[in-house]
């Protein structure tokens, strides 16, 4: 299959493509469509931005009845904003179908999804809670005449620790239902369960040479933590930048990151899971409209953003995973288009780029910061540029006038032109450029206790109150998990737990210190007891662990 119109679905279909601009299927589209329209179950491996939302979605639409008002497709994301962005996606491709589509998804009332639901709606598209809730607790959602079942980034829901209601969603679902499972990765436990509720699936994989890594250029920059705000500075000033992406650790960080560089105006939003739904659509929106040039985000908020034609992505911190590193970068060099990939590293995070590498295939060029003269060589290239298209479109009567008045009292063109222009320079708030020290040779020891302090965003004068499993700061509570190391737990499966299944804000979870056989976590104190209810049988990685309250 080379191009759409070879593809045998309904003509509805095959106009919403080329309304849509689809000429020639992706790797993921050209493996997965035919087994799936002759309604065979597939297992497909690809990252973000392969396309894989059309893989399924026009098979899926294929097989929709559309005098029937019952749900016959469904559709499972980790995130709200995968959710959205698929169901905006399936909603495009059913533009000339009269079929209705419902998203639902935590923090959205219930009364507008009860109300279609109960009229009728062919498509569902959701995040694991809400799905659940409206099965069991609200009796509104009906998947036993399900005709299509796909669940979209299941190792995301792995990571989120989702997987025990995925199962019992997929248990909802009756035994004819076609399935297809979709992942960046395969860890057993997703092999386990695609093992479990699919028939004979076909086994479909993007190797990494398919990816869109190959139009995007990628370098890294060797600076001390304590000199990436610098780093960071001098690039946004010389980087043709249409818009950009900065990926931060925590929450904490995006927020204050995003506070400093509008504080030397460059427009920056911060995008973390605190945030309410109106206020991450209303700065998504604001971004999409090129009103916000920059977003600063962490790795579970940007997940599944519906975002287009990014021209940067900035490691701000440098993700643990390979993985998470690929569906970073993937936000930029999308649909053919060239993007840029710039990622900041410490000496103990060598080890870090050498695992991304062998990961994608592909290098990180070691590049040099530009230097003080570099940023004021790009401010005059600026300047002109600015001044020679303002003469471009405005008229200057007023300023003629004055030119010629002050020629007249005997001075030249150029010493005017040149007396404005420098008045234009000093009105123009120009950020400070900040000095960055350079990292030498003996800093790079990669060292396993830095990693394992970094991996907690804990700095070296914390470790003395580390040591003590009863310590905790103000106003926080430490728990222990009766799982650890040996169990394969990490910290965001342990965060996405309690913020998920506890329904209590991620910044009322503190440290997180992983041992062999168990995990200890500081929670807000009035959030403590409410964990140790709501998690009394939590399950990772197919292990059963409980929260209980120490000291």
């Amino acid at each position: 299959m080379s191009h759409f119109e070879q593809i045998q679905v309904k003509d509805e279909l095959l106009q919403a493509i080329r309304a849509m601009g689809f000429e020639e299927p992706t790797p993921i589209q050209k493996q997965a469509i035919p087994p799936l329209l002759d309604g065979r179950d597939i297992v497909g491996q690809a990252q973000t931005g392969t396309g894989k939302t059309a893989a399924y979605a026009l098979p899926m639409l294929e097989r929709i009845d559309t005098t029937q008002p019952y749900v016959q497709g469904f559709i499972l994301t980790p995130t709200r904003e995968l959710a959205l962005q698929v169901s905006r996606a399936m909603e495009e491709f059913a533009k000339f179908l009269p079929v209705r589509v419902l998203c639902v998804y935590g923090g959205q009332p219930y009364g507008k999804q009860l109300r279609m639901l109960r009229e009728g709606v062919q498509v569902v598209v959701g995040t694991p809670g809400r799905v659940l809730d409206l099965i069991h607790k609200k009796d509104a959602l009906d998947l036993s005449q399900l005709r299509f079942a796909v669940l979209d980034e299941a190792d995301e829901m792995l990571k989120m620790g989702f997987i025990e209601d995925v199962e019992n969603i997929l248990s909802e679902t009756p035994e004819t239902c076609q399935k297809a499972l979709f992942s960046a990765t395969m860890p057993k436990e997703i092999r386990q369960l695609a093992n479990r509720f699919l028939k004979n699936a076909e086994q479909i994989t993007v190797s990494s040479d398919t990816l869109t890594l190959k139009t995007t250029e990628q370098r890294i920059y060797l600076v001390h933590d304590r000199d990436k705000f610098a780093s960071l500075m001098r690039l946004l000033e010389v980087e043709p930048i249409q818009n950009a992406l900065i990926f931060a650790r925590t929450k904490i960080r995006t927020a204050e990151l995003a506070e400093q560089l509008l504080k030397f105006n460059f427009p920056a939003e911060a995008l973390h899971g605190d945030l309410t739904q109106v206020a991450r659509e209303s700065a998504l929106n604001r971004f999409r409209k090129g009103v916000v040039k920059v977003l600063v985000a962490t790795d579970v908020a940007a997940r599944g953003l519906d975002i287009q034609d990014v021209s940067h992505v900035f490691n701000y911190d440098l993700p643990f995973d390979a993985e998470d590193y690929v569906h970073r970068i993937g936000r930029t060099g999308r649909a053919g288009a060239t993007g840029t990939a710039i990622s900041f590293v410490t000496s103990q995070e060598i080890h870090r780029v050498r695992r991304i590498e062998k990961t994608t295939s592909q290098p990180m060029i070691l590049a040099k910061l530009p230097n003080e003269a570099d940023i004021k060589q790009q401010r005059i290239t600026d300047f002109e540029a600015q001044l020679i298209e303002r003469m471009a479109v405005e008229d200057y009567k007023a300023e003629i006038d004055l030119t010629r008045k002050l020629m007249g009292m005997g001075y030249e063109a150029f010493e005017i032109a040149a007396a404005a222009m420098q008045i234009a320079k000093e009105g123009k708030k120009y950020p400070p450029i900040y000095q960055v020290g350079p990292v030498k040779a003996e800093e790079i020891k990669p060292s396993r206790k830095r990693e394992e302090r970094s991996r907690r965003g804990e700095s070296g004068d914390r470790k003395k109150r580390r040591q003590s499993t009863n310590s905790h700061e103000q106003g926080m509570v430490r728990l222990s998990l009766s799982l650890g190391k040996a169990d394969e737990i990490k910290p965001r499966m342990v965060v996405g737990a309690i913020a998920n299944q506890a329904k209590i804000p991620g910044k009322a979870v503190g440290a997180i210190t992983i041992k062999q056989h168990q995990t200890f976590v500081d929670v807000s104190e009035q959030y403590a007891e409410m964990v140790i209810k709501k998690l009394d049988r939590v399950e990772f990685n197919g292990k059963k662990g409980n929260f209980k309250r120490l000291g």
